[in-house]
């Protein structure tokens, strides 16, 4: 219910985000769905705008043949492959709104640990130790890592806050969550 009705309340800033996503590059389409690792390691498409061009991926093999790499690039700062629209709704979290979706379908919560690509979970997992175990919960659109850090966590300070949560979860908690996510949020804090 709560999800239904932020995606009518935000339904206006969606829409004028999908056309000024379509009216800056119209090749590509406006949602993009990332594969990310849900609860109980149970994969799902997660919903977001679409803040990179569409010919990302030929950008982005460019950069790896440049800077020799292999593998997934994670968000870099000035990534030449974002969009001048997909830096706003990227600083201003407008990019995750689709999750919203996610949320309805019973993918995700509005608050638990941020969803990662599987191939994250693949490559952490001997490096991190426990890091699979913030998949006993449902992923959220905001989490307790997210308001004490975000990007600027490592992956073992991201599982720490994580663990923090899964073990202290509680309606109270989500609130608190959700009520420091809101100056994250306008402040653009910790945003790329």
């Amino acid at each position: 219910v709560a999800s239904a009705l932020a995606i009518l309340v935000f339904s206006p800033v969606m829409l004028i985000t999908a056309l000024a996503i379509k009216i800056e590059d119209p090749h590509g389409k406006v949602l993009y769905k990332a594969p990310r690792g849900g609860k109980d390691r149970v994969p799902f498409a997660c919903y977001k705008f679409r803040s990179m061009y569409a010919n990302a991926d030929a950008i982005k093999e460019q950069l790896m043949a440049q800077n020799e790499m292999s593998g997934p690039v994670f968000k870099i700062t000035n990534d030449p492959r974002v969009t001048k629209v997909g830096r706003i709704i990227r600083k201003a979290s407008i990019d995750e709104l689709p999750q919203l979706l996610n949320i309805f379908m019973g993918e995700m919560s509005f608050v638990g640990p941020r969803p990662e690509r599987p191939t994250v979970y693949d490559d952490l997992d001997g490096k991190v130790e426990n890091f699979r175990s913030r998949m006993q919960v449902m992923p959220g659109l905001t989490g307790y890592a997210q308001v004490n850090g975000g990007y600027d966590l490592n992956p073992a300070e991201k599982l720490k806050y994580d663990l923090i949560y899964i073990n202290h979860c509680s309606v109270l908690f989500d609130l608190w969550c959700l009520l420091k996510t809101i100056p994250v949020v306008f402040t653009m804090k910790g945003a790329r």
